[in-house]
């Protein structure tokens, strides 16, 4: 019973011995084969082939020999491809793979560094021409290929672009609302805010409609202040830039009115519905 017991361990050692065997031996033999239809692939220009025995190569070398450049040549190739017919996001995914697997030579690394960086930018500016053009939707669509991880701050970007799209967008219809109520200095403080030349654009009509309000108001300024004139009262540009300065620092209309007039050494007088700015002289009640 024993001897047969040793005769059946010896078969499934020998027989375990002889499937390892095979398989490493079919294994090397693939190895062997795999370079030729790498080139193949080169030559024929079958870049998905090309990348598919370029990993099966990188994954049968023994040793620690590492990937072969072979497969980094098939990356860039399919990488470019992708990039001219517009797979953006795909492309990138494959250069970052790239740059990360390190293969190749220092110079072939840099390159490949170069390129991923080029391509970014690439990203970047056509989201920020967007952006101007008044396509937010677009813009943010462009930049979603750049994640994090491949792109450092393109989050940050993105962002950035949705918080200058929607202050501009509820400072505008904030302008409507002060153009309605006719308050033309506030409409003219928020027209000044807008930073963003799309919204710019939009707000051409309010703004025209605010800058004729206060060259009326400019012009029939001495009527409105009934016959007050000369070199006691206080009006034109420099009290129209005093107030605005004012308004630039937070105040209400009517209170950077009243700081204008007081800074440039006057006193305002309310006339009925009308107020002006006189100047204090000595003897002034």
């Amino acid at each position: 019973m024993a001897t047969r017991r040793l005769l059946l361990l010896r078969l499934w050692v020998v027989a375990t011995i002889s499937i390892v065997a095979a398989i490493a031996g079919t294994a090397w033999w693939w190895e062997k084969q795999l370079p030729g239809k790498l080139q193949q692939a080169v030559q024929e220009g079958d870049l998905e082939a090309c990348l598919k025995y370029g990993e099966q190569l990188a994954a049968l070398r023994w040793l620690g020999s590492g990937a072969p450049e072979e497969q980094a040549f098939c990356r860039r190739r399919q990488a470019e491809k992708l990039w001219n017919d517009g797979q953006v996001s795909a492309a990138l995914k494959l250069q970052t793979q790239l740059v990360e697997s390190a293969l190749g030579n220092a110079e072939s690394q840099r390159r490949d560094r170069d390129r991923l960086a080029l391509w970014q930018d690439q990203l970047r500016n056509r989201a920020l021409v967007l952006f101007r053009d008044g396509e937010l939707g677009k813009a943010l669509e462009t930049l979603a290929p750049l994640t994090p991880a491949s792109a450092p701050g393109s989050s940050a970007l993105s962002d950035t672009l949705k918080e200058t799209w929607n202050r501009n967008r509820l400072n505008h219809e904030r302008i409507k609302e002060l153009v309605e109520a006719e308050r033309w200095w506030e409409a003219l403080d928020h027209l000044n805010r807008l930073d963003h030349p799309w919204w710019q654009e939009q707000a051409q009509t309010q703004r025209q409609i605010v800058e004729t309000a206060i060259a009326e108001l400019r012009a029939t300024e001495e009527h409105q202040q009934h016959g007050e004139s000369g070199p006691d009262v206080i009006s034109g540009p420099k009290l129209d830039a005093a107030v605005q300065t004012s308004l630039d620092a937070g105040n209400d209309p009517w209170d950077a009115f009243l700081s204008a007039c007081d800074e440039l050494g006057g006193l305002v007088i309310e006339d009925g519905p009308e107020s002006f700015c006189r100047r204090i002289s000595d003897g002034s009640p």
